[in-house]
């Protein structure tokens, strides 16, 4: 796989541009100036030499070659060769490099591709592009460790790649979220994605103009956005003033953290520790021992996964307590390969390090996939120089742990009114100022005549009642929605983007469900019912009076018979 050093179109901040490491010579897919700023801060120990691909002569895709060739001439004398698909091009670039940006021939080897030595180009593919650049655009396919990666450069067409992708074949295409005659359109492209997805093809994308409304088209295709490079440097492991730069970023994000995210914090952590070893992908897992499951923290590539925690190579970590590794993950049978099914990662190498709070007691682990250096983990010396992020990880974890502890109800498992002022503050409060239009609604219930329970049947029935009721109330809630104790035997569920006549139905329906069930209480079952207060949040209005005339409607509903929704 080859990873990017930005995969933005011409006028984002970061250029697309790529790179992999092939004969000990590092090879760059075209190389713009946010390209050069991150190629000059690479640890190269180890590369004899940098191969500059070009596919067409955009400065958002040649811009940082002479800044490269200048840098490599003056420090190190890493010789660099920039290698053109055609005689045409390469006329244009020599033009620009020497005439232009005033590089010494001296300093540099410009070939053409059927000139080039190396064994990782397999083909140059023509292509169009622009009309003013026609007959001068192309892609490229290379064999990258034994795989084939056709890279489509700036194109208006799939077409002439298509001869090129075979099973197994790594796709890396660009597509354009807006619609014009020089870029290929998402829309247009997904029927082609979902094919080729469904022949072997891995499908990659790139050269983005949009990234969320892009992400959001690819769901469920089986394509993902081209890797980014994050610091994982080609000679493998990072330069002591790398890890000074992450350190740093850390400590300024601890520092300035408004919003107490901690998964800011595990995503500087996860770079870190990626750079220290010289992996390819990292991730940190938190143990919710509440739900007994395993989630990422911070991953690559994937959305949130989430696994039951005595499942995988993560949860047989943190049950046997010692560092766990494998280079060998698809005949491990813990191993779990759904994610890489589902994305087209090939895992090569894995390295957990189980981590623990301040008592010993292990409370989740840092993940380390594919050794850079096609060596494998090493369980000692791999171990011995992650401690520190692993350490640190163990205090952010149970930093979180604890917050997380005192926004939750022990018993019901749902958050607490702590929990719902801090949801509100964090999540809907931001909802309502930046989503003018869009509704926001509420309902507080509670279980009628709940003391007689106590009364009749003791406080575990008790109990066992308020956690079945917020089972089912936990059950009704849609994604987006969140369900909290509000004390005693009240709940409060909240609802973004819904108004008041969907909120009293989805009230509704919920009473019925209660009103059907049977309670568990103490060795027998009852019947129980709850009544709500349904409400629509009124902006200009506190926190505090919405939450009031809610409760206004559920005294309504308490005081006129129970059981039963009043939304007015």
């Amino acid at each position: 796989m080859i990873r990017f050093l930005g995969r933005g179109s011409a006028f984002s901040d970061e250029h697309n541009s790529a790179f992999f490491v092939s004969e000990g010579r590092l090879i760059l897919i075209d190389c713009a100036m946010s390209s050069y700023q991150k190629v000059k801060k690479m640890n190269l120990q180890g590369v004899k030499g940098i191969d500059i691909f070009v596919t067409h002569t955009h400065s958002d895709h040649v811009s940082g070659i002479a800044m490269l060739i200048d840098y490599f001439w003056f420090t190190s004398k890493l010789p660099v060769t920039v290698v053109a698909p055609s005689q045409e091009v390469l006329e244009d670039l020599d033009h620009y490099l020497r005439r232009i940006d005033g590089c010494d021939e001296s300093w540099f080897d410009i070939v053409t591709a059927s000139d080039y030595k190396g064994s990782c180009l397999k083909a140059v593919i023509p292509t169009t592009h622009s009309e003013q650049l026609e007959g001068r655009c192309f892609g490229y396919a290379f064999d990258v460790d034994g795989t084939n990666v056709v890279y489509t450069g700036d194109s208006n067409t799939i077409e002439p790649f298509r001869e090129y992708l075979t099973d197994g074949t790594e796709l890396y295409m660009e597509v354009s979220s807006a619609r014009s005659p020089v870029h290929m359109q998402i829309d247009d492209m997904l029927p082609f994605i979902k094919s080729v997805r469904s022949e072997g093809v891995k499908v990659f994308l790139m050269h983005l103009d949009n990234e969320a409304e892009i992400l959001s088209k690819i769901e469920g295709t089986g394509a993902s956005l081209a890797p980014l490079y994050e610091g994982a440097y080609a000679g493998g492991v990072a330069t002591e003033d790398m890890i000074y730069d992450i350190t740093d970023k850390l400590y300024k994000t601890t520092c300035r953290n408004d919003e107490q995210d901690h998964n800011m914090i595990f995503g500087d952590l996860t770079t870190l520790g990626k750079n220290i070893v010289g992996a390819d992908r990292a991730s940190f897992w938190k143990w919710d021992k509440r739900r007994h499951e395993l989630w990422t923290t911070a991953a690559t590539g994937v959305d949130r996964i989430v696994i039951p925690d005595d499942t995988g190579l993560v949860g047989k970590a943190i049950m046997n307590k010692s560092v766990l590794v494998t280079n060998d993950p698809y005949s491990d049978p813990d191993f779990n390969s759904s994610v890489d099914m589902k994305t087209g990662y090939l895992t090569k190498s894995v390295m957990v390090l189980p981590v623990a709070d301040v008592n010993g007691e292990f409370i989740g682990a840092f993940q380390l996939i594919n050794k850079l250096d096609n060596k494998g983990f090493d369980a000692v010396e791999d171990a011995r120089k992650l401690s520190l992020p692993a350490l640190i990880c163990g205090l952010a974890l149970e930093s979180d742990t604890f917050l997380d502890d005192a926004h939750h109800d022990r018993l019901t498992k749902l958050k607490n009114r702590i929990g719902f002022y801090s949801d509100f503050s964090r999540k809907f409060m931001k909802y309502l100022e930046t989503d003018c239009d869009r509704p926001l609604s509420m309902f507080i219930c509670d279980i009628d005549k709940f003391k007689l329970v106590n009364d009749t049947y003791g406080h575990n029935a008790g109990d066992q009642v308020l956690e079945h009721a917020a089972k089912l109330i936990m059950e009704s809630c849609e994604k987006g929605e969140n369900a909290y104790r509000w004390g005693g035997e009240e709940f409060i569920v909240m609802m973004p983007d819904t108004d008041l006549m969907k909120a009293a139905a989805k009230a509704e329906k919920l009473r019925a469900t209660i009103e059907a069930s049977d309670f568990p209480a103490d060795g027998i079952t009852i019947k129980k019912t709850m009544s709500f207060g349904v409400h629509e949040f009124v902006k200009g209005k506190s926190i505090e009076d919405n939450v009031s005339l809610a409760d206004a409607r559920l005294y309504t509903a308490k005081e006129t018979g129970r059981n039963k929704v009043v939304s007015e």
